[in-house]
C-alpha cells in the first residue's frame, strides 16, 4: 500500500492551473479518497463553507492551494483584495482544519513573499530581512501569515502544518488570460498573436530583471512528497535552481512560437522585482525533491497546449 491509499485529502483549488496537476499526482501515488471543493460550492473566504468543507471531506490531509493570484498588473489593481482574500483564506482554514483534528496541512506561500533586495540565492533563512517587493506586497505578506499561523500552531497545540514556497509556475492548463497572467503564457500569447497577423509585440519594463520558473508538473510532485515526507516548521522553497532575464525569456519564446518580429519594451512600466532565484537544497535535503523537466521542453509544452486550446 502507497502512504496515499487509505488516507482522505481535501484539495482547495484543485480545480485550477496547479491543482489539477496536484490530482493527477495524487493518482499517480493511488491515494484513494480525493474531494475537491468547488468555489460555487464552498467560497473560503468564508468561515462557515470552510466548517462545512471540512464536514464533507473529513481529510486525514489538507492541500491548500487556492488562492486569488495575478501577474504584476493584476497585483497593482488589486491589492486590497489579494490581501484580505488570501489572508481570510488561510487563517480561517488553518484554525478550523486544527479544531476538526486534520493530522496534516500543506500551505503555499509565493515568491512574492521575499524581501526584494534578498541575497541571490534566496535562502528560506532571508524571508523576514526586508519588505517584499511593493508591486506584489499586500500578496506576498497575506501568504507569509500562513507560514506564522503554522508555526505558533505547531509550538501551541503540536499542529502539523507546513509551508511551501514555490518559484514562478508555468505549464500546459497555465491562465492565459492577459489581464491576470504570469509572464510566461502572456509573452507565448502575445507573440502567437503577432506572428499571426504580422504586428509587433510590446512587453513591460526594460528586460533586465530575471526570473526562475518550475514547470506546473515538478511542483505538483514536490507538493505531494512534501505532504507524504515533511513535518518541519520551517519554510522550504520549491524551485529549479536557476535564472533567466526576461529579455532572454522573450527571446527564447519568440523563437518557440516562430515570432520573428520586433520586441518593443515599454520602460514607462515597473520591472517588478530585480532578481529572483532560489536556493533549492532544502527540499532536496528533507523530502528528496529535485525539478526534474528542462525548461526548453517545458516552454515547447506550453506552447503546443495554448495552439490546441487558445
Amino acid at each position: 500500500m502507497s502512504f496515499w491509499s487509505d488516507k482522505r485529502v481535501c484539495v482547495t483549488g484543485g480545480a485550477g492551473f496547479l491543482g489539477s496537476f496536484v490530482l493527477e499526482e495524487l493518482e499517480r501515488q493511488e491515494a484513494g479518497h480525493v474531494f475537491v471543493p468547488r468555489y460555487e460550492d464552498y467560497d473560503l473566504t468564508r468561515r462557515e463553507a470552510i466548517v462545512r468543507m471540512l464536514e464533507d471531506s473529513k481529510p486525514d490531509v489538507l492541500i491548500h492551494l487556492a488562492a486569488v493570484v495575478g501577474g504584476i498588473g493584476a497585483n497593482m489593481a488589486n491589492p486590497g483584495r489579494y490581501f484580505y482574500d488570501n489572508a481570510i483564506m488561510g487563517i480561517q482554514l488553518i484554525e478550523e482544519a486544527r479544531l476538526a483534528g486534520v493530522a496534516k496541512v500543506v500551505t503555499l506561500g509565493t515568491i512574492c513573499a521575499y524581501p526584494k533586495f534578498a541575497p541571490i540565492p534566496f535562502r528560506e533563512e532571508d524571508l523576514w530581512n526586508g519588505y517584499p517587493e511593493e508591486t506584489n506586497a499586500p500578496y506576498g505578506l497575506a501568504k507569509k501569515m500562513m507560514l506564522v499561523q503554522c508555526q505558533a500552531y505547531r509550538q501551541q497545540y503540536g499542529f502539523d502544518g507546513i509551508f511551501l514556497l514555490p518559484v514562478n509556475l508555468y505549464g500546459p492548463r497555465d491562465n492565459f488570460d492577459l489581464e491576470t497572467s504570469h509572464v510566461i503564457p502572456a509573452m507565448i500569447r502575445k507573440m502567437i498573436a503577432a506572428r499571426d497577423s504580422g504586428s509587433t509585440v510590446t512587453l513591460w519594463g526594460d528586460g533586465t530583471p530575471t526570473r526562475e520558473f518550475l514547470f506546473v508538473e515538478d511542483c505538483a510532485r514536490g507538493i505531494v512528497l512534501a505532504a507524504e515526507r515533511y513535518d518541519g516548521s520551517e519554510p522550504v522553497n520549491l524551485g529549479a535552481g536557476w535564472e533567466i532575464s526576461i529579455k532572454d525569456l522573450a527571446e527564447l519564446i519568440a523563437e518557440a512560437v516562430g515570432y520573428k518580429g520586433d520586441i518593443v519594451w515599454d520602460t514607462t512600466k515597473p520591472n517588478g522585482q530585480p532578481r529572483r532565484k532560489l536556493d533549492v537544497s532544502r527540499a532536496k535535503e528533507r523530502f528528496g525533491f529535485e525539478a526534474h523537466v528542462p525548461f526548453d521542453e517545458g516552454i515547447r509544452r506550453t506552447v503546443e497546449w495554448w495552439e490546441a486550446n487558445r
